[in-house]
């Protein structure tokens, strides 16, 4: 009964009080209150949420809160349950003592060690699941045309098991290859061409970025994807059987006897050419057992109508993950990962721009749609639910602004916005970010892809123009290197019990990052013209309406 208080009508019966604040709010400009963003901040991460893992009652209080916040600005509900949009999980978690691994030739049959040699993750598709086949080497395993880029040119892998290597070409251009290599559109393209599963080798390349042995600590981590309206999980190939990550030291197992050694394969990798493929010999069998829970967690979505009779149609949309990853099992005394810096910063930073928005004099023209997304750290769950799911026509949002992980220790004097060049959204976020007397400044780590590694990367598979904002390097005090304190957040706290509200938090860091966040989303409402794909972009061509 309270809850639904809380998420329905309490919405109009605090718009009477918003609408009194609103005699007193300013009439233009951005003042955020670094208190409101503290508190939210402090109670988001606090030990009583328990690290707000999906589908957690902490997260579920996380929830809550937020869209309690939403109904007192006085926005309107926009999800499918007041301010809520539950998203339906299933969960997997593989039975450790079950996966088998065995290679059958002529010689004989040899069985692989998990995880020593292997590594494989449980099914979201069945609890029993084995696949026994003959296998093809496929290079990559990627078909980009837009690259001239085909793995499968001339290969016959209907009924195989493809054995493909980790990552993709050096050439490819960072943000694209990210794409095309994904574990997603790996499977697509095997499971298009009739494959059955899906052996993944590692490189050399892909031991300097992460070792084998440190993926070892992730065994226990369950799989999750939303549920379709008819209970299947979306964004699986339910032809492909199984599947395996291989060390290098077993991979040469696999490829013994075959065409072209490992060694050789590897050889090509060094000169960034793109292997051949080959048929392997002898046969591979793959079997493990999953047990399966469904769970459930909210998309929270709040709106702001906009001023247009027209515009007013179309939406801003700001997102933020609410989400985080619980408890850590690897440590022994303070065990909650709290999550302040990911993502309860970006998520108070959403909802005091909410706030400032609801008490402006004069509303913006387009709509603006608030969305704090769950299931984030499970694989951008949340966000794509909504994303093809909407509660408003896709077709009407106009541009994302994601806010995630900003690190806020430090005065900066630059934002980054990752994906801006893709769209004519560079210019109206230069400029926001000018009202701010802030500058915006180019991707600092183009190789890493961020652009396709957090929310906002699913509204732009449905065509959406997006940017994620976070605090730029240069600091205003010339005896702080940003660049080092970030690297310093992501090797001590990053997914640690240590993100917690003890950091050193820099307040007017947050007030400013609010007023830029708040600008951004202020141009891009009252701008004339829609944001558009720049013209020939990969993704505007790929993804754009």
């Amino acid at each position: 009964m309270i809850r639904k208080l809380l998420l329905g009508g309490l919405a109009a019966a605090l718009s009477l009080t918003v609408s009194a604040h609103n005699e007193s709010a300013p009439s233009t400009g951005f003042q955020p209150d670094t208190q409101r963003i503290k508190s939210h901040l402090f109670f988001l991460a606090d030990d009583l949420l328990e690290g707000r893992d999906t589908g957690s009652r902490g997260h579920d209080i996380a929830a809550l809160y937020i869209a309690t916040e939403f109904a007192k600005y006085g926005l309107t509900p926009a999800g499918t349950d007041g301010f809520m949009q539950d998203v339906k999980f299933r969960k997997s978690i593989l039975v450790q003592e079950s996966p088998e691994f065995t290679i059958t030739t002529d010689e004989g049959t040899t069985s692989l060690s998990y995880p020593k040699q292997y590594l494989m993750g449980p099914s979201l598709l069945s609890e029993t699941s084995a696949v026994e086949a003959e296998m093809v080497f496929v290079g990559y395993g990627i078909v980009a045309d837009e690259l001239e880029h085909n793995d499968y040119d001339g290969m016959d892998v209907d009924g195989k098991i493809v054995v493909t290597l980790a990552g993709k070409p050096a050439s490819f251009p960072s943000e694209e290859g990210a794409h095309f290599a994904s574990g997603y559109q790996k499977n697509k393209y095997a499971a298009e061409r009739g494959a059955v599963g899906v052996i993944t080798v590692t490189t050399p390349k892909n031991e300097k970025v992460r070792p084998y042995q440190s993926r070892l600590s992730y065994i226990h981590t369950p799989s999750m994807a939303w549920l379709q309206e008819d209970g299947t999980p979306a964004n699986r190939f339910e032809q492909l059987k199984g599947g395996a990550y291989l060390s290098e030291g077993a991979a040469k197992i696999l490829f013994k006897d075959a065409p072209r050694t490992l060694e050789a394969v590897y050889a090509d990798l060094e000169e960034d050419k793109s292997p051949a493929g080959f048929a392997l010999k002898g046969k591979v069998s793959l079997s493990r057992k999953s047990q399966h829970e469904q769970i459930s967690s909210p998309n929270v979505i709040g709106m702001l109508e906009g001023s247009d009779p027209e515009l007013k149609n179309e939406y801003v949309v700001y997102s933020a993950h609410s989400d985080h990853i619980g408890f850590s099992k690897t440590v022994k005394k303070d065990n909650i990962n709290n999550g302040a810096m990911d993502n309860a910063s970006g998520t108070a930073v959403m909802l005091e721009t909410a706030r400032l928005f609801s008490e402006m004099d004069n509303k913006p023209k387009r709509s603006i749609l608030f969305v704090s997304v769950t299931g984030e750290e499970k694989g951008l769950l949340g966000a794509d639910y909504f994303a093809r799911n909407p509660t408003v026509p896709v077709e009407s949002m106009v541009a994302n602004v994601n806010l995630d992980m900003p690190i806020l220790t430090y005065e900066f004097a630059d934002v980054i916005a990752f994906g801006a060049s893709h769209s004519d959204l560079k210019a109206s976020v230069e400029q926001a970010a000018a009202n701010a007397d802030i500058k915006l400044s180019a991707d600092p780590w183009p190789e890493q892809a961020l652009f396709t590694r957090s929310d906002h990367y699913a509204f732009v598979k449905q065509g959406v123009p997006a940017v994620f904002m976070v605090p730029g390097l240069t600091s205003k005090d010339p005896d702080v290197d940003g660049s080092k304190v970030f690297g310093q957040f992501l090797s001590t706290h990053y997914h640690k019990p240590s993100d917690d509200i003890n950091q050193p938090f820099n307040w007017d860091a947050a007030k400013t990052f609010t007023e830029v966040n708040a600008q951004i989303g202020l141009t891009l409402a009252n701008q004339e013209k829609r944001p558009a794909w720049n013209e020939g972009d990969f993704f505007g061509t790929t993804f754009g309406r």
